[in-house]
């Protein structure tokens, strides 16, 4: 069976935006299909936030497979080895917080790419192919081409580091996670904030050169995301269900308390 695409890295080759959404609380294996029919490109499955196991994510990443939208799990930076069991249970990207070094990018990247470029183990044919793999060989080519790896830039460090990150084979994207950066810069909520915009603008350039695509988390008001996919965010986490359920209920009843007269 063929390797299902990954659509999120279709959109980037092409320029265009990659649109997250975010998944905290969802569960069901129709997760997905909502997401895909909002308009979404991939799932922001949260295993750093969200209270969810492996065994949740790869659920609603196994079923996300066939309905148009592309699983991407998010792990925390001291589980790696939970990334690397979602891929091999149908995630088809893994994004890691709190990336602040090169020598921190390359673990990710070691972890999450198969031989010559990482380490990562073969535990046989995958979910992404039906489970009909081809050879050993050509099945790890084509997932070390498929699989997208986000690293997060959240810290002063990590911004000052970023051209050596990106310089890391096998990183596809330099995610900024806005809100924790605004914190550790002391500045904790302002995404506006010129300091905030020289960051995306130093992370971006770096990026520019090493042919690697710039990410966006964190910024949900129109202004200032215009500014930031202007200066090149492609990646971009478009906010999580319950932010979307809660903004949907809530201009529900809004309008429904109006017509009580």
């Amino acid at each position: 069976m063929p390797l299902v695409p990954n659509r999120a890295k279709q959109k980037l080759a092409e320029g265009r935006l990659a649109l997250g959404f975010g998944v905290n609380h969802l569960r069901g294996p129709a997760t997905g299909m909502i997401a895909a029919a909002a308009g979404y490109d991939w799932l922001f499955i949260d295993m750093e936030h969200g209270a969810m196991s492996v065994d949740d994510a790869t659920r609603i990443a196994i079923a996300a497979l066939g309905q148009g939208v592309t699983p991407i799990v998010r792990v925390c930076k001291d589980a790696l080895f939970e990334g690397t069991r979602c891929l091999d249970n149908g995630a088809m990207g893994v994004v890691v917080p709190h990336v602040d070094t090169a020598a921190e990018a390359k673990a990710v990247a070691d972890a999450y790419r198969y031989p010559p470029v990482g380490h990562r183990s073969w535990g046989g044919a995958p979910a992404q192919y039906g489970y009909l793999a081809p050879g050993n060989a050509e099945a790890q080519r084509e997932l070390n081409e498929a699989v997208l790896v986000a690293v997060m830039i959240e810290t002063p460090q990590a911004v000052e580091n970023a051209e050596a990150i990106a310089a890391v084979p096998g990183v596809d994207v330099l995610l900024i996670g806005t809100s924790d950066l605004t914190a550790t810069m002391g500045i904790s909520g302002q995404i506006a904030h010129p300091e905030v915009r020289r960051a995306y603008e130093r992370v971006a350039a770096a990026c520019a050169r090493q042919g690697k695509t710039l990410g966006m988390g964190g910024v949900y008001d129109e202004t200032t995301a215009k500014a930031y996919i202007g200066l090149g965010a492609r990646f971009l986490l478009s906010g999580n269900d319950h932010s979307f359920l809660m903004a949907g209920a809530t201009a529900r009843a809004k309008f429904l308390r109006g017509l009580e007269g």
